[in-house]
């Protein structure tokens, strides 16, 4: 995941580079980006978003794509350096790119989740969400819980669920087609670990991914 890139002009130029008219077409069927400058990986509840950015250096031209959709495209900009916003995955979380001169004619590209750096982002998500990945019946399955308000995400949409109170702890259950599955939350016992997630999919625990 990169978080800063720094450019010079001859590794983004707009001399040579192909201009996309709007004809209509699809907006994943544009041809191949070449001022292509940075690329991020965001992982929020609904799955993980590729972010590309273009900027021409010598027009101004930027362009947002969102995990291969064109979200912004502005063909000539005087000014060089400022930002671009948008919203990203099925929440509408916010993102910016800041674009700053760095010295010369080299630029520095940084993204930002909600206002804050990608990388403050991900540390503070990381501590109020749990993610596993797994396979059933040969189809891949990324499953989101989000400890703050105990939604259960799978591959990009919110599950129907129920709790249950069990002996040491709570159980939220859900279903893949005909599998069984359920969050098992219970008391670390320690302060500093707080509540411990496991999920259970056909009594197999499956482990979590850092």
């Amino acid at each position: 995941m990169v978080n800063i890139q720094t450019v010079l002009p001859t590794m983004a130029s707009g001399d040579g580079s192909p201009v996309f008219e709007d004809d209509g077409s699809p907006p994943h069927n544009l041809e191949k980006m070449t001022n292509c400058v940075a690329t991020w990986e965001v992982a929020l509840s609904d799955g993980v978003h590729k972010i590309e950015f273009e900027h021409g250096t010598t027009t101004g031209k930027r362009v947002v794509y969102v995990d291969g959709k064109e979200e912004i495209r502005k063909k000539w900009m005087f000014k060089l350096v400022g930002k671009e916003t948008f919203y990203v995955g099925t929440a509408k979380t916010k993102a910016t790119i800041n674009i700053d001169a760095v010295s010369g004619f080299a630029y520095e590209y940084t993204l930002e989740i909600n206002g804050e750096s990608l990388k403050q982002y991900m540390e503070k998500r990381s501590k109020t969400t749990n993610t596993w990945v797994l396979q059933l019946d040969g189809e891949d399955f990324r499953v989101v819980l989000d400890k703050n308000t105990m939604d259960v995400w799978c591959n990009g949409k919110i599950m129907k669920t129920e709790g249950e109170f069990v002996d040491d702890g709570v159980e939220t259950h859900f279903h893949f087609g005909n599998h069984d599955c359920y969050i098992k939350a219970v008391s670390s016992g320690k302060p500093k670990e707080g509540i411990i997630h496991t999920l259970i999919v056909d009594n197999r625990e499956i482990p979590q991914i850092s």
